[in-house]
């Protein structure tokens, strides 16, 4: 199978592409370093034409950016999978797409299911969820896999954040996950297709332990020597007002359909925030070249 990884700067598409080495599939990589500046119309010319799955691997977990940037985030979240889904259609192939919790709006008192509408209230959400619709119109050869919550994206606001007195909501409840996990789930996906699996559809994984964003917070203080100074207060912050209250997802029909079992997000945070420390120092010089 003949295999393209649409990916930007971030890990999740080296790690899925460093996972993909060893192989039987013909993997090539598609870097999109700026997906706001994307060029619709140039797909033709980027996608080969003897593709026949296409992962995009731009996987946006931020809803406050995207209210901060909205006509980027719109791009990167709903213009490029659009595009790749049209693109997919006319060329007869199929895409794998990621999506997240935020089409949900959290009043669900017990684990969302994959067949449970979407009702977003953020910027994310909704274009997550327009996205969603508009591939089950477009292309009936499609995977979507919604995720929890980006362990990576909690790490980073533990460490950004100034102060040694951090606020964190015991209201709001999810499963965090690592990127090293999805990228092995991704693969798990691409594999059995690439065995002739036609189970196109909708899919969710998340970390395998429910967590409250308080109770996340205090195990990364803990676990990270350099952060355990930090106070963690139960406190719902300013930007907790874009999060659903429940983010829980249900994994179950992922496991009965391709055998992928749930793991641990708590065993994986040192492992998230090495990466994470790694990913700030390479971005650091890179600008630092760009500058001299």
């Amino acid at each position: 199978m003949n295999l393209l990884v649409v990916h930007d700067y971030s890990p999740l598409g080296r790690l899925l592409l460093e996972r993909l080495r060893g192989t039987p599939l013909q993997v090539r990589p598609l870097l999109v370093s700026q997906p706001d500046a994307v060029d619709l119309e140039a797909l033709e010319d980027w996608i080969p034409d003897d593709t026949d799955l296409i992962v995009n691997a731009l996987w946006h977990t931020d809803p406050e950016a995207a209210e901060q940037d909205p006509e980027r985030i719109r791009q990167e979240v709903f213009s490029i999978p659009l595009g790749l889904a049209e693109h997919a259609r006319t060329h007869d192939m199929a895409l794998l797409q990621l999506s997240t919790s935020y089409v949900f709006d959290g009043r669900k008192q017990s684990a969302y299911i994959t067949s449970n509408p979407g009702q977003p209230f953020s910027q994310l959400g909704n274009w997550q969820w327009e996205c969603e619709q508009a591939l089950r119109t477009l292309l009936p050869r499609h995977l979507i896999l919604r995720t929890g919550w980006s362990l990576t994206r909690f790490l980073r606001m533990i460490r950004e954040t100034g102060g040694d007195k951090l606020a964190f909501s015991s209201r709001h409840r999810g499963q965090p996950l690592p990127v090293h996990d999805l990228a092995r789930v991704l693969r798990a996906l691409v594999m059995q297709i690439d065995c002739g699996a036609e189970v196109w559809g909708t899919y969710q994984y998340a970390g395998q332990e429910e967590v409250s964003q308080h109770e996340l917070a205090l195990t990364i203080s803990r676990t990270i020597p350099e952060l355990n100074h930090l106070s963690i207060v139960d406190k719902v912050p300013d930007w907790a007002r874009l999060e659903p209250e429940n983010a829980t997802l249900g994994c179950t029909k992922i496991r009965n359909t391709f055998g992928i079992k749930q793991r641990s997000w708590q065993d994986a945070i040192q492992e998230e925030d090495a990466l994470l420390q790694k990913e700030g120092r390479a971005r650091s010089a890179v600008e630092t070249d760009s500058s001299e």
